[in-house]
């Protein structure tokens, strides 16, 4: 089903991509999440850029699962975070979670790689004025 939770990780010295795939919602992928955020902790990179490409929906496991994430790396010295290529239906869950004013995001993995290797500023997505957001 294309639209199964998929978590793959990519380690390159002390930085770790999150290739993300399918929803990102509660059901029965929550043990495989919590095996996913594990693994992540016990690599102990202290970059992780988290790819959101193919995520199509994200709920409040997906959420949880990146807070998860952003709060293990950014505790360590030198930690640096940064979620790419958020579609509008994710950016819209962070604009109204207030996320999209703490994780720091890039439009692109490319962008953000060169974010979590100091080569440009940390970056977030300009505020997103809602009427639901009061």
């Amino acid at each position: 089903m294309a639209d199964t939770m998929l978590i793959e990780i990519e380690q390159k010295d002390r930085m770790c991509i999150l290739r993300c795939k399918g929803r990102f919602v509660a059901g029965p992928e929550m043990e495989y999440m919590q095996t996913k955020l594990d693994d992540i902790k016990r690599l102990a990179c202290i970059r992780v850029l988290v790819d959101f490409q193919d995520v199509t929906s994200i709920g409040s496991m997906g959420v949880t699962f990146i807070v998860g994430v952003y709060t293990s790396v950014v505790r360590k010295p030198g930690g640096r975070f940064v979620l790419a290529a958020a579609n509008h239906l994710v950016q819209h869950v962070l604009d109204l979670t207030g996320l999209s004013t703490v994780i720091p995001q890039s439009p692109d993995v490319a962008s953000g790689q060169a974010v979590l290797w100091g080569e440009t500023p940390m970056c977030t997505p300009p505020a997103v004025h809602t009427s639901a957001a009061q």
